[in-house]
């Protein structure tokens, strides 16, 4: 149609609008790839993570700033990015709160073992020549943050917060690397004598393995070819021929063509009636209870073929024998253990919210339905946990339980008091004690909730309380009474009315005091009465109290005068009061009084009025008062006479009460009961708000006591001093008795109970208060126990197997293939149902078998359809009956049947014995004792339950009690039984005393000894001594003195004013010359004086020596009676006091004066006289002196507790003397404030125990060793000198032996082959049950398989695959011994705990042509202890023709290969280098160029030979010498060497001496020369023709002056 120019046109215009096209095509796909370059310009970028913000814990936040970028840079609006593509702001996160510290950290791994560190980039590995000691490697070790609690992990964020994360990788040090080590080669294998070639062996093995990457182990193996082998004819080879078997193949099923003749029927010859049996293919299925077991049987083959002894094979009729082996045979195809289905997952543990973060557990569970079969898979795993978190805030708070505590109960000191008794009669107790309470774990409760609650939490397990518990005992001390301290009694007071404020009658009392110093102490503390009393006549209670002035005469100076008096009325106490209430007028404001004239008798003036001389008024005698005046001066004449001797006495009676006081007693206050008047006012307060307490009245009772005659009328004492009979006081408040709420109900026991024993269950609840005051009492009912109900009694489970299947064989089909024989008869198996049904034939689950059981009745068994040829038997008949004689036997037959009747083989009887003997069972039983005798065992008392540890005060620790050994029972043949057939308590028992501890025993404290000082301080001291020591492990004794005794010193205080000298008026003054008319002038006087004591209200003296001899006063004294003429002075003032600083340049004064001048105008003596204050002479310093601190005293009733230290206080005069305190007292002397202290004087406690815990169950379940034991706890240490804790706080007691039963497997048997002769066979190993008595010596006796229970169902170990070596094959050898244990180690030192020994196992090559298929050598390694550490030398043999062996040995003597370094091996050849091509020459000893004898060596500089020279004459003695020396002449060329090793050894490795010694021994001979031939020209006189010496021509120095050169 169209011309062809036109359609090349067309075409030529066609390609070019394709390549246009496609150009087209191109650019538009650039433009739309820079159009979405153009949009994706715009990237997002996130900034940083923020911190956590929010609530602690998971609940927090954290955001990020997030912003647009285009690619130039720039930010751009958030809108130009993707927003698909837009990364999240914000992420919820844990926020990490400062109280989280105590709740997380890191927890780091041990670390990992060192690893050669990995080369660097770039860098070749180190190799192992450049190692010296150790190379450098990289150990890592784990390191996660986790809850302190569960050890939950957590974000390594959380723990990152408090503390910085630990490193996980450090480098450490690997030792360098070790070669494997081997043995030495054990010798050569002989040779056989016969022809042919034959090969010989020799093996080593494997000492240590290679380590840290050193080289493999070499071969362990070496064939060679025997020498001279003895070739054989031809065709007249020796070799023997051996039957070869296969491994058996694969179990696999038939092909269905070889199931066509399955439904044949074949005899069963195995019973006696032909009864047909048909093979139904080859499943086997049993249906019991819906459940099917399948088990399906198939046949496996093998080959057997004929092998030469050179490893060849051979026409299979050289090796024919008589039972050939079989090559087809059934067996069970492999099925996998087969289990259900996963359970739903259980519910989470945790069902409840708590502070932590720790997760619950859930778990799932499933069953088996059939085990592996036929070698399949084992069973997985049947129950998997895993952690479960629960969500959601509806779930309840977790209970948090805590440690509660019950009140303390009441302080018992008789606890303490275990010594002695005899406080019941010296009063009540008191002191130091022991206090106990209960201690339980309860739920904690919120204080919200716990203000409402009248209940106390139940008490729940201990175990759930975390922490230590609260002490269950204290010390405690109760305070012991003591008696109030009180002055001495003041003067008797005036008679005054009982009330002043209402006078009534003429009838008064006398009054004196007496107050409390020390107040009295704890609850029957007692003070005496204060106010004693005496009536009297005509009280007053207000008088006139006057003062008298000086005489003022009332004409010139002398004569008569007038005193001024000044009246003050006073009261009873002494206190000035308004005249008005003075019931008589006051006295008059003057008296007359009489001043001396010159000539007028001098009268001094009247002294005070003397004590009373008694302090009442008995019928005898009534009190005095004296006092007196003594005339002065005689009266001269026309003077005033002096008055008579009566006139200077005067006297008054005092005292004159009856000595019979009054007083008030009272009885003790009496409890403290309500008032109606005061219930109203009462308020309710208490321990819980219902309690009521308030205030109460007391009362007493008051008598009126009149001393020595006991109670009077209460109207004779004054009714004013009655002390009150009723006072207010605080009503205890009434504390309820409060218990806890019964505990739980403890669970009964899950498992089944053992027998039909009754099990129960039991609360308990704890008192925490009791009651007290009245309030409501505790119940009687603290433990409750009662049967359990419905206890689920467990089912026992057992396997019942079904009858087993017939035999069933290779299918006809296979065996007639396989065999060439159609005889259905040999080896086959059998199969069975094994079901588990329960105790009441249900059936169960065989996971319920599983757990109860260990094993399983075996499903498959091996068994025989015998062939025509076969012997066949009836079955055993049974056992004839045995005697009641131990020592007959019984027996069992069996016959012949059928054609077996007539065999000759089947006539012998040790092949097929007919009659089976045992010997009869015995029921002989003999014991004997084992192991040692128990401790000495107490009988318990009975006791209440209770809860917790109680102290016991009278807990028996000793006294008469049982020790038991335990017995083993053995049968007649010594075959352990169980010791119930000896003995029903399974022990022999004998009496055994534990002797009581007693404890060291003191007298009681003697009294007090008197104060060894009778003014101010001294001591007092008692004591008490030994009476018995302690024995036993009783109560030690205190420390004692030489004399036994223990003494106590307190320091004590005499008041110096007790005893006190009492004087009496001077007699009037006797003159010395009575014969003077005057009778004036130097005369003496007396006085009586007597020791009183201040406290006897009698007045009476004591004896002398009480009062203080230095204080004695003067009994007569000098005196002088003035003449009338003479002046006449007054007494002597006292001494004005001195300053306390007993300055001595200061003065005291005393003063006198004028009381008649003289008649003539002498002036009289000095009225004032002066003296310096002289310290210790008439000037003294006082001060307090304090003791030391007294030991602590307690009461006398307290043995220990709380008592006082005191201290005493006395005044102290400058010269040493003790004074009375008045005398610190009124100069204000700074006086310390404590004179006592508290103290605690440690009590004596004994060791505390809490009861025996129940025995524990035997430690073993049966045999020898097994122990029961019981222990009890210190629930409070000795203290003090208390009795100390036994050592023995556990007791042991060996259990009964009863016998054990286990399974017990024998030794492999030798490789059955089954008629082959080398090749693949099985060995075999039983198992059987042994009794034995569990001790570390073998020796077992079988017994019935029964006593063992279920035989564990693991047919693999009882048969294991093996193999025989042919002759000619390569096989491996036995396992080598393990070698001994080695460390590694470093320079001597080993870094690790274990060593680690080698063994091997080598091949053995038989046949040359054999060698490509020999197996692997095996290197087995294993950790061991007791490593020692070796080390590895390089020895060397002599050198023989500069050849030497250079060998390897060990430490222990032991020649290896390996182990030495391959760089430090010594050269096995000696070789000169550069080698010796002089003539004459050769390579010496030491390696280098020598001239051979004769010659001699010409060296270079740099010591190599450079010639060898001809030695003239050196077929002679001396050219010997001179070829040696010649030798070693060359020394300049040496001594390069010499700076170059620098090492100064003088002698070469092969022991020559070195060049440079002779290069130093010539130097220093040249010295030596040089030195003595200066010192020659030095000396030398100069010579003017001198000649210089010759010089020496080297050739002569070397060959030492010869002059025949």
């Amino acid at each position: 149609m169209f011309p062809k120019c036109n359609l090349a046109v067309t075409g030529w215009v066609w390609r070019s609008m394709r390549k246009l096209f496609l150009l087209l095509s191109l650019l538009l796909s650039h433009a739309a790839h820079l159009e979405g370059k153009k949009d994706n310009q715009f990237i997002w970028k996130p900034g940083p993570w923020g911190r956590c913000t929010g609530n602690c814990g998971p609940g927090g936040s954290q955001s990020r700033g997030l912003w647009c970028f285009h690619s130039e840079g720039w930010t751009g609006h958030p809108s130009d990015c993707d927003e698909h593509n837009r990364p999240p702001k914000e992420r919820s996160c844990f926020r990490v709160c400062d109280w989280h510290r105590g709740l997380f950290q890191w927890e780091v791994s041990d670390w990992h073992p060192c690893v050669l560190a990995p080369p660097a980039p770039g860098l070749a590995g180190p190799r192992a020549a450049e190692c010296v000691t150790a190379q450098h490697g990289l150990q890592h070790r784990a390191v996660r943050c986790v809850q302190k609690l569960n050890r939950t992990m957590v974000v390594n964020e959380i723990c990152e917060h408090f503390a910085p994360q630990p490193p996980t990788e450090q480098a450490c040090l690997i030792p360098c690397p070790r070669d494997c080590v081997v043995s030495e080669f054990s010798p050569w294998s002989a040779c056989s004598s016969g022809c042919g070639r034959q090969l010989q062996h020799r093996t080593r093995s494997a000492i240590a393995p290679p380590l840290y990457g050193g080289s493999q182990c070499p071969n362990l193996t070496e064939s060679r070819a025997c020498d001279a082998p003895i070739s054989c004819p031809l065709g007249a080879e020796e070799y023997t021929f051996s039957l070869k078997v296969g491994p058996w193949s694969k179990c696999r099923l038939p092909h269905l063509k070889e199931l066509n003749l399955s439904g044949k029927t074949v005899l069963d010859f195995s019973s006696e009636s032909k009864e047909l049996v048909t093979f139904r293919h080859h499943t086997y299925k049993v249906h019991h209870h819906s459940k099917s077991w399948d088990i399906e049987i198939g046949y496996q083959t093998r080959q057997v073929w004929c092998t030469r002894s050179d490893g060849r094979n051979a026409v299979l009729s050289l090796c024919m024998q008589d039972s050939f082996p079989l090559t087809v045979q059934s067996c069970i195809m492999p099925k996998d253990c087969e289990t259900t289905e996963w359970s739903s997952w259980s519910p989470c543990s945790k069902t409840c919210r708590s502070g932590s973060l720790s997760p619950g557990f859930r778990s799932r569970s499933r069953d088996v339905k059939h085990v592996a079969l036929g070698g399949g898979k084992d069973c997985p795993e049947l129950l998997k946990k895993e952690a479960c978190i629960v969500e959601g805030e509806l779930l309840h708070l977790c209970p948090r339980y805590s440690w509660k505590t019950s009140e303390w109960k009441e302080c018992q000191v008789s606890l303490l008091e275990q010594q002695s008794l005899h406080w019941h009669e010296t009063g009540p107790i008191c002191g130091g004690g022991i206090q106990t309470r209960e201690v339980f774990c309860a739920q904690s409760t919120p204080a919200s909730t716990a203000q409402r609650a009248k209940e106390v939490s139940r008490p729940v397990a201990k175990t759930l309380c975390l922490g230590p518990a609260p002490s269950a005992s204290q010390l405690c001390n109760i305070p012991c009474s003591t008696d109030c301290i009180i002055s001495s009694w003041s003067a008797w007071g005036l008679c005054v009315h009982e009330n002043c404020r209402d006078p009534q009658g003429r009838r008064g009392f006398r009054m004196r005091q007496r107050h409390v110093l020390v107040e009295s102490t704890g609850p029957v503390g007692r003070c005496p009465h204060l106010v004693e009393s005496v009536p009297c006549e005509d009280p007053v209670c207000y008088q006139w109290l006057t003062s008298e002035g000086i005489c003022i005469p009332d004409h010139g100076k002398c004569g008569p005068g007038h005193r001024i008096l000044k009246a003050v009325c006073q009261n009873e106490q002494g206190e000035e009061v308004s005249g008005s209430l003075c019931p008589a007028s006051p006295p008059p404001e003057q008296m007359d009084c009489e001043i001396p004239c010159r000539m007028d008798c001098v009268v001094s003036e009247w002294t005070e009025w003397s004590s009373c001389s008694q302090s009442c008024s008995n019928k005898n005698s009534d009190g005095k008062q004296t006092r007196s005046r003594t005339i002065l001066a005689l009266a001269g004449e026309g003077g005033k006479p002096c008055p008579p001797s009566q006139a200077l006495q005067e006297h008054r009676s005092c005292n004159d009460h009856s000595c019979m006081q009054l007083y008030w007693e009272t009885s003790p206050w009496g409890p403290c009961s309500e008032d109606t008047l005061v219930t109203a006012l009462n308020a309710t307060i208490g321990w819980n708000g219902e309690a009521t307490c308030g205030v109460g009245i007391q009362t007493r009772r008051v008598f009126c006591v009149k001393s020595h005659v006991g109670q009077v009328m209460t109207k004779r004492c004054p009714e004013s001093t009655r002390p009150e009979t009723v006072r207010a006081c605080l009503l205890p408040c009434k504390k309820d008795c409060l218990v806890t709420a019964f505990s739980e109900w403890t669970p009964c026991p899950g498992l089944c109970p053992p027998g039909n024993a009754t099990i129960k269950q039991s609360r308990y609840r704890i008192i925490i208060q009791e009651a007290a005051n009245g309030g409501q009492e505790c119940p009687d009912t603290l433990f409750e126990e009662r049967e359990c109900e419905d206890v689920s009694l467990c089912s026992t489970y057992r396997w019942r197997p079904q009858k087993w299947s017939p035999c069933i064989l290779v299918p006809e089909s296979v065996r007639q293939g396989v065999m060439g024989t159609s005889e259905a008869c040999g080896k086959g198996v059998q199969t069975r149902a094994v079901s588990c049904i329960s105790d009441n034939n249900q059936s169960a689950e065989m996971t319920e078998c599983l757990k109860q059981i260990n094993g399983m009745p075996p499903l498959v068994q091996e068994c025989t359809v015998p062939c025509r040829d076969d012997c066949t038997f009836t079955a055993w008949s049974k056992f004839t009956p045995c005697s009641t004689n131990c020592e007959t036997t019984r027996s069992r037959r069996r016959q012949l049947t059928g054609k077996s009747r007539k065999k000759e083989k089947c006539q012998d009887a040790d092949l097929y014995p007919l009659v089976e003997t045992e010997p009869c069972p015995c029921d002989v039983f003999t014991s004997h004792p084992y192991g040692n005798w128990s401790d000495c065992i107490l009988p318990e008392s009975r006791k209440e339950p209770h809860r917790g540890l109680r102290i016991q005060a009278g807990a028996t620790e000793c006294g008469e009690g049982m020790r038991f050994r335990a017995i083993a029972c053995s049968d007649k043949n010594g075959r352990p039984v169980d010791p119930v057939h000896c003995n029903s308590s399974g022990y022999i028992q004998e009496e055994c005393v534990i002797p009581c501890p007693f404890d060291c025993k003191l007298s009681d404290w003697s009294s007090w000894g008197s104060c060894s000082s009778s003014c101010g301080i001294g001591v007092r001291i008692r004591s008490k001594w030994l009476k018995e020591k302690p024995y036993n492990g009783g109560r030690p004794c205190p420390k004692l003195d030489l004399k036994n005794q223990v003494h106590e010193a307190v320091p004590c205080y005499s008041e110096c004013n007790q005893y006190s000298w009492v004087v009496e008026h001077w007699s009037p003054c006797k003159i010395h010359n009575e014969l003077r008319s005057l009778r004036c002038g130097g005369g003496t006087q007396s006085r009586k004086i007597r020791c009183m004591n201040a406290a006897d209200g009698e007045g009476g003296a004591v004896d002398n020596s009480l009062c203080n001899q230095d204080e004695i006063p003067p009994e007569t004294q000098s005196c002088s009676l003035l003449c009338p003429n003479e002046c006449v002075m007054s007494e002597w003032g006292p001494w004005s006091t001195c300053p306390q600083s007993c300055d001595p340049h200061t003065t005291q004064r005393r003063t006198r004066h004028l009381l008649r001048p003289s008649v003539s105008s002498r002036t009289c003596a000095e009225d004032s006289q002066v003296r310096p204050c002289l310290l210790n002479e008439n000037c003294f310093q006082f001060q307090y002196n304090l003791t030391e601190w007294s030991t602590c005293q307690l009461s006398e009733n307290a043995t220990c507790g709380q008592g006082f230290r005191t201290r005493l206080l006395s005044c102290v005069r400058s010269d040493g003397k003790p004074v009375a305190m008045d005398e610190c007292e009124q100069r204000n002397l700074e006086k310390p404030q404590r004179m006592n202290r508290h103290c605690l004087v440690e009590c004596v406690v004994n060791c505390q125990l809490s009861g025996w815990t129940a025995w524990t169950e035997c430690s073993q379940t049966c045999g020898l060793r097994g122990q029961r034991s019981r222990t009890r706890f210190i629930l409070m240490p000795t203290q003090g000198e208390g009795r100390p804790c036994p050592t023995e706080l556990t007791q042991h007691k060996t259990c009964p032996m009863t016998p054990c039963y286990s399974w017990v497997l024998s030794n492999w048997s030798a490789c059955k082959l089954e008629g082959g002769d080398c090749g693949e066979g099985v060995q075999a190993r039983s198992l059987s049950c042994v009794v034995h008595n569990g001790s570390i010596s073998p020796w077992t006796v079988r017994v019935d398989n029964a006593l063992c229970g279920e035989m564990p169902f693991q047919d693999s170990i009882l048969k294991q695959p093996c193999s025989v070596p042919c002759p000619g094959d390569c096989h491996l050898t036995e396992w080598s011994a393990w070698s001994t244990c080695e460390l590694t180690c470093i320079d001597g030192r080993s870094f690790e705990t274990l060593g680690r020994q080698s063994r091997s196992r080598t091949f053995i090559i038989q046949s040359f042509e054999n060698q490509d298929s020999c197996p692997q050598q095996v290197l087995e390694t294993r950790p061991c202890t007791g490593g020692k550490c070796y080390h590895y030398t390089w020895k060397a043999s002599l050198w023989n023709n500069n050849e030497r062996t250079v060998w390897c040995q060990r430490s222990d003597g032991i020649n290896v290969t390996g182990g030495c370094s391959p760089q430090a091996r010594p050269a096995a050849i000696r070789q000169c280098n550069p080698a010796c091509r002089k003539p004459f020459s050769y390579c010496t000893q030491g390696g280098v160029c020598g001239c051979e004898k004769g010659y001699t060596e010409i060296m270079r500089s740099n010591g190599l030979l450079d010639y060898c020279m001809k030695v003239p004459g050196s077929e002679d003695k001396k050219a010997d010498v001179k070829n040696l020396a010649g030798k070693n002449r060359p020394v300049n060329s040496k001594i390069h060497d010499i700076f170059k090793g620098w090492s100064l050894q003088p002698l070469d490795p092969d022991g020559r001496v070195k060049i440079w010694v002779y290069g130093v021994s010539g130097g220093g001979f040249l010295i030596m020369i040089f030195l003595v031939f200066t010192s020659y020209l030095v000396c030398k006189k100069p010579k003017p023709h001198q000649s210089t010496p010759p010089q020496q021509k080297p050739l002569t120095l070397a060959y030492d002056g010869d002059l025949d050169m």
